[in-house]
């Protein structure tokens, strides 16, 4: 077999991959209604719970088809009882496509914005819960992929249990990357892709939760058919199988993903990823390149860099030389400042970005 080409991606995902997680996709056919097929899929679902710390007798996982944003479609749309609302806590983009999912469904919903450069103020999200004691469910991202910050989900996750909701946390940038307990960090629902911090591929998505409350939303208004979260954990538990047909291949590569990220260890992954989250911002240091987030809510995932102030720079020249010579850089996502950004997920290290950097630096020359 010929050498793979190994490009390092520097954007938010999909992640830079292993060779043997490309290659154990490389497998006989397999009908997936198979039981051998439906026993890979009950060890991936449990081994996804470890990944969380989440205790098997109080929670589940429940595998979908498609992107991240279908896991926001899920919880959305599946977990907010008949009368009920749902508090988005909104400090940028990703907090806005949930919001955008509450339209979509006509669920009543308070978004609760604040500023994209800022972590959100507790006492703002507490005063929102005292006025509305309707609210069922509160939401927040982890991880505002768009900008870097890490949002401080614990303590939100606490407000929500003492007025009486559920929290549900986006944790599609975070998960397996840096350490969560679903416990201690008042979490009843977290999701994720493969292709992020498991460094798996695209098209699995997962959605960790309560069973005791999945199990009570059979009884809430029924808002999807292809996305309700109870309809597709029921029939795993009846079926071991998905309602429908499911990414064959891409959980084989998430079950080789899962086995690499045990023998790497938690505490050690994120310490590499921290790793090349620092050389991003010493690289950026010495080229003179400005970020625009306070480095001490960032999540050491993502750096939001600023467009250099310089006649003629184009994104998608920088974009594309860097691109040629094997690393992928991706656009910004704060509306009011043009940024591109440069994140550390994946199989990558300091010195990956070492070689990127001296990259870059042509690029800016040329």
């Amino acid at each position: 077999m010929q050498p793979i080409k190994r490009n390092v991606l520097l954007n938010p995902g999909p992640a830079t991959t292993t060779d043997t997680v490309k290659m154990a996709q490389v497998v006989p056919d397999i009908c997936p209604r198979e039981k051998e097929f439906a026993g890979l899929m009950k060890g991936l679902r449990s081994d996804l719970l470890k990944v969380v710390h989440a205790p098997e007798d109080e929670y589940t996982s429940v595998l979908f088809c498609g992107s991240g944003t279908i896991n926001i479609d899920v919880c959305i749309n599946s977990l907010v009882p008949e009368g009920k609302k749902v508090l988005v806590v909104n400090n940028g983009a990703y907090n806005s496509r949930a919001v955008e999912v509450c339209q979509m469904y006509h669920i009543p919903h308070i978004d609760l914005k604040f500023s994209v450069y800022e972590q959100p103020k507790l006492a703002d999200v507490e005063k929102a819960l005292q006025e509305n004691p309707d609210v069922a469910v509160v939401y927040c991202c982890h991880h505002e992929t768009g900008t870097g910050i890490l949002n401080p989900i614990r303590e939100i996750g606490a407000l929500a249990h003492q007025y009486g909701a559920i929290f549900v946390s986006d944790t599609t940038s975070t998960l397996g990357m840096i350490p969560l307990d679903v416990v201690k960090d008042n979490v009843d629902f977290c999701m994720a892709s493969a292709q992020k911090g498991l460094m798996a591929m695209s098209g699995l998505s997962f959605i960790i939760g309560k069973t005791d409350i999945i199990k009570a939303s059979k009884d809430y208004p029924t808002r999807s058919y292809y996305c309700n979260l109870f309809l597709q954990y029921d029939y795993f538990e009846k079926t071991g199988e998905m309602h429908f047909t499911p990414p064959v291949q891409t959980i084989y590569a998430t079950i080789q993903a899962l086995k690499e990220y045990f023998e790497e260890g938690e505490e050690a992954k994120f310490a590499r990823h921290h790793a090349v989250y620092e050389a991003i911002h010493k690289g950026l240091d010495e080229i003179g390149l400005e970020t625009v987030i306070d480095r001490n809510i960032e999540s050491g995932l993502v750096v939001s860099v600023k467009y250099p102030d310089t006649p003629g720079f184009s994104f998608e020249k920088i974009h594309d030389y860097c691109y040629e010579r094997g690393f992928t850089i991706y656009p910004g996502k704060i509306s009011t400042t043009n940024t591109f950004r440069l994140c550390s997920l994946g199989k990558i290290y300091p010195s990956d970005i070492e070689d990127f950097m001296v990259v870059l630096k042509e690029a800016l020359n040329a």
